[in-house]
């Protein structure tokens, strides 16, 4: 008898170190959650870089095509894939005098629209540069700027530069064209735009 109560002994003995055992080997469950929970939480300044990384860069694509009218002033229609809304300048100038005339439009649903470019009196024969200039990201509607960047930093390709003003990326198009009947020599591809009704 003596021998069943020590034997007993024993195992109570050894059970209680067991489970002494596993309770310091294994962390505490609610202390785990707790260091998880008091982890610091991102900064401002880290959520916005993590969401400028979120964004594709958007590679701009931009056509504009010039018409005379009648009173052979210009009118420039054009396409283009950046968002609806985003604020673009029409110029368009004269080579010979460097005589401006410009238009701010927005593109809708991908097309914009600008004109009639010129004097009353039509534009005289020569060569002129249109130019399709999107305004810096700082000045587009919230919704524009949520997709090229507040600095234009998601635009990209071969039209996308640094704005003049410092005010980061902006995309420009330009495209050379004639007025008048006549062809003109020159070397490089041009189009030659002629009055209508003429």
């Amino acid at each position: 008898m003596r021998n069943v109560i020590s034997s007993v002994g024993v195992l109570m003995v050894s059970a209680a170190l067991l489970a002494g055992c596993g309770e310091t080997d294994a962390p505490n469950e609610s202390a785990a959650t707790a260091e998880q929970t008091s982890a610091p939480e991102p900064s401002a300044a880290e959520i916005a870089v993590a969401e400028a990384e979120e964004v594709a860069p958007l590679v701009v694509e931009i056509m504009a095509h010039v018409s005379l009218r009648s009173d052979r002033r210009l009118m420039v229609e054009g396409e283009s894939n950046l968002p609806d809304a985003t604020l673009v300048q029409i110029i368009v100038e004269r080579e010979i005098s460097s005589v401006r005339w410009r238009e701010r439009t927005r593109v809708d649903n991908g097309v914009f629209a600008a004109g009639p470019f010129g004097p009353g009196s039509g534009l005289p024969d020569g060569g002129y540069i249109v130019r399709v200039e999107v305004s810096e990201g700082s000045v587009q509607p919230e919704a524009v700027q949520a997709r090229i960047g507040h600095e234009g930093q998601h635009l990209a390709g071969e039209l996308v530069n640094q704005s003049r003003h410092g005010l980061g990326q902006v995309a420009t198009y330009s495209r050379r064209f004639l007025v008048g009947s006549e062809p003109r020599q020159t070397r490089d591809q041009v189009e030659v735009l002629e009055s209508p009704g003429r």
